[in-house]
This record gives structure tokens, sequence and C-alpha cells, in this order.
């Protein structure tokens, strides 16, 4: 049985606890009203620097013809994309988390549908990883529910109601929005966002519980539950995973559509899931824990990180060249904004994506080595980190992003969140299963 040491435990705490307080930080920082804006705009103008100095010298006089109008919506749409950043930066933070725990619970459930012989040995290390999922999913509802019923930022720009007021007045009037209203609505959206939830932390539940239940039963008709479960479960999931990246993400971006999308967040979240159920079994092993798990069971688990990276670049590259050889305005412009303004991490993420893991995974002989594995899984998850960065940052703070005190805290709070509820997981029931049917075989998995 797994203990959980004092020292970790400290770690998680004191993350969650430092994480708290940047993230405070950076929601009492952000600008209050259009007069704080004034200011920056000023200071940036004055010093030659900044996101867009031309509005901002002409906010204050460098053109004396300037439209009052124009100045007005150009403070305040300045003004929403500084409030929107410390949200935003939460919500990457609480995201990136979640799909760690969404992409392992996949993995266990190809595990369990494919009646894998190689993997029952890690099969609670999987479950301890998912266990995250149900209050990771929890913080992402209260997210959801925050920024589209409770109107509290503006990172979902289609909650704006001016956007869908056909009222030929309204100069604000976004007719695709407005065609899109039945889908992109607040009680909807909700109403799909908890569903969602409830199958997937359901799933996790029951099959856990099927799980312990195995050991100590005489015959194996939990496991063949779990078996059944897990094969409805991978319909269910691969419909409402997709569902999810066109609300949970691809929305922020609603002029914009790809129907490659649902496959591109899966990836991502597949081979995060993968990387860390890999370092969490490393880490037990070198703790003394797991002793049955060898260097063959690493080197499978290296394999996947290496193949569904793979995967991630070929669905990337697909995405991303079609919409630019095409060429047309209202696609393209999603790549052409992430380019100008997000170049470091729009590239730097396909370098921690693709090149490193095809550098350091691709010998054979390099997966059965932990700590160059953990080197190359911790490259993989700050990638997808950034990756998931890009997807979310352009379109709910614009040019204005920067990776600073809260993005940086919010990391801290949800990765020590992450540490505490999984490690405390994995104290709840024996790291090895005892009465899976192929238990045995995993055991002596050699080549």
């Amino acid at each position: 049985m797994y203990e959980f040491s004092g020292k970790l435990k400290l770690w998680a705490i004191g993350f969650m606890v430092v994480g708290l307080l940047g993230i405070a930080y950076g929601f009492i920082s952000a600008p209050k009203s259009t007069e704080d804006v004034e200011a920056i705009l000023k200071y940036e103008a004055e010093h030659g620097h900044g996101h867009d100095t031309a509005h901002a010298a002409d906010a204050h006089g460098a053109d004396s013809h300037a439209d009052p109008k124009e100045h007005a919506d150009h403070v305040e749409h300045v003004m929403h994309l500084l409030q929107n950043k410390p949200w935003s930066a939460v919500y990457v933070a609480c995201f990136f988390f979640m799909m760690i725990a969404l992409g392992a619970l996949a993995f266990y459930a190809i595990q369990r549908a494919s009646q894998a012989g190689w993997s029952p040995i890690l099969f609670r290390v999987m479950e301890g990883v998912t266990s995250y999922l149900p209050i990771g999913l929890g913080i992402m509802l209260v997210l959801l529910f925050m920024s589209t019923m409770g109107h509290m930022n503006h990172i979902f720009a289609w909650t704006d109601p001016v956007l869908i007021d056909p009222d030929p007045e309204n100069t604000k009037f976004d007719k695709l929005l407005f065609n899109k209203k039945g889908w992109l609505n607040s009680g909807w959206f909700m109403v799909r966002a908890v569903i969602f939830a409830l199958l997937w932390s359901a799933y996790q539940f029951i099959s856990k519980k099927l799980s312990r239940a195995q050991d100590d039963a005489t015959d194996n008709s939990n496991f063949k539950k779990n078996f059944k479960l897990a094969a409805a479960f991978l319909v269910v999931f691969i419909y409402t995973e997709s569902i999810m990246s066109w609300d949970w993400i691809m929305s922020f971006d609603p002029h914009w559509f790809s129907t490659l999308f649902g496959w591109y967040v899966f990836a991502s979240m597949f081979v995060s899931g993968i990387t860390v159920i890999c370092l969490v079994t490393i880490y037990l092993k070198a703790k003394g824990y797991l002793p049955k798990v060898n260097n063959s069971h690493i080197h499978d688990l290296a394999k996947f990180m290496f193949a569904i990276s793979i995967f991630w670049t070929y669905l990337w590259f697909s995405q991303f060249m079609l919409i630019w050889y095409a060429n047309i305005p209202e696609e393209v412009t999603y790549f052409v904004t992430r380019i100008q303004d997000y170049n470091l991490p729009f590239f730097g993420m396909i370098v921690m994506n693709f090149v490193f893991p095809i550098l350091v995974l691709m010998n054979s002989d390099y997966k059965r080595v932990n700590w160059f594995v953990v080197m190359a899984g911790i490259v993989i998850l700050l990638g997808h980190y950034v990756d998931v960065f890009n997807m979310v940052m352009p379109a709910t703070v614009g040019d204005r992003w920067s990776f600073g005190i809260t993005e940086v805290s919010a990391v801290l709070f949800f990765l020590g969140l992450f540490i505490f509820v999984v490690f405390t997981a994995l104290t709840k029931a024996p790291l090895t299963p005892k009465r899976n049917p192929f238990i045995h075989e995993s055991e002596h998995f050699h080549y």
C-alpha cells in the first residue's frame, strides 16, 4: 500500500497556497475602469513600447481628429482584454490538468476494452491519475458558469447579448453569432457541460469501484462488467469529447471552425494523460513501490508518448496546412493572429511537442532509460500546456498576453491540487490488482 509522504504533501499544499496568492494578485492588479486603461495606454505611448502604441498615442492627443467613439470602443476593448487575462490564465491551467485526467481515463478505458495483457499492473496508477477528474471537472463547471451565465468576464465573446441583437441601429450586431445562438447560448451550453461531466465522472467512479471489487471477488464478473463498461464509454467519449472541444475551446473563436479540432484536442489530452501515467509510475518505482514494473512497461508507455506525439503533429499539420494554403480570410485569420502575436509560443510548441519527442524517444534503448523518459515527459507536458495557451489566449486576451505571475501561479495551484488528489487516491487501495485475469501476464511482461 502506498503512503503519501509528508514532504510531497507539503510541496503540494505549498504550490496551492502560493498559486492562490498569485492568482489573487492577478485579479487585484487587473484594471477596474477605463481610466486605468487610459493610464496604461498613455504609459505605453510615452515609453514607446507596448501592444498598440498607435492607438495609445491617438488616445492621448497625438491625433486631434480622432473619432471619440472609436477611441472609446478601443479603450473598452483593451479593458476587456486585460480583465480577461487572470480569468484566461486560470482557465488554461484548469483545462490543462483536467484534460490530463480525462486523457488518462480514455487510455485506461482502451486498456480495459482491448483486454491488454501488458498493462494491468499499471491500472492502479491510471485510476489514481483519473481520480482528479471529478474535482477538475467541478472547477471547470464553476469557471464555465461564471463565464457564461454569470457574465463575470468576457472570455466567451458570444455571451454578449449586444452581438445577437438584430436591432437595425445596433452597429455591433453579429449575424453569424445570431445564426449560431441555438447552439451557443449560456443555458444549453451549461446543460451540455454538466452532462459531459456527469458521464465522464460516472464512468471513472464505477470503473474504479469494479476494479477494486475484483480484488476480493471469487469470479471474474466484475472484470467482465468493467470490460463492457469501457467499450460503451469509449463510444460515448469520442462524441462527447468532440463536442466539449467545440464548446470549451473552439467557441472562443466563434467565427472559426475546424473539422479536425475534436481530434486535435483529443490527441493533446491523450498524450498528456499517458505521459503523466508514465511519470507517476517511474516516481513510485523509484520510491520502492511497483516492484513488478520493469523497463518493458516503461518502454511501452514511452512508445505511446512517442506515437501520440506524432499523431498530434499529423493533426496539427493537416489542420494548419490546408487552412493556410486555401488562404480563406475567415479561416486563415485564426493562424495569422497566432503567428503575428504569439510567434514564440506558437512555434515553440511545435518544437516541444514534435521535434523534441522525435529526437529523444525515437531510439528504442532511450525508452528504457527512466531519466530520459522523465525529461521527455516534462517537455511534452510543457508543450501541451503551451498548446492550450495558444488555443485560448489569442481569442480572450489578444495581443495583451504575457507569461507572468498570474499564469505561473495558476499552474502551481492546479499542479499542487493535482498532486494532492492523485497521490491521496493512490493510498486507498493496493498498487497491484490482485485478481485481474491478466495480472500474471503483466507481471512477467518482457521483450
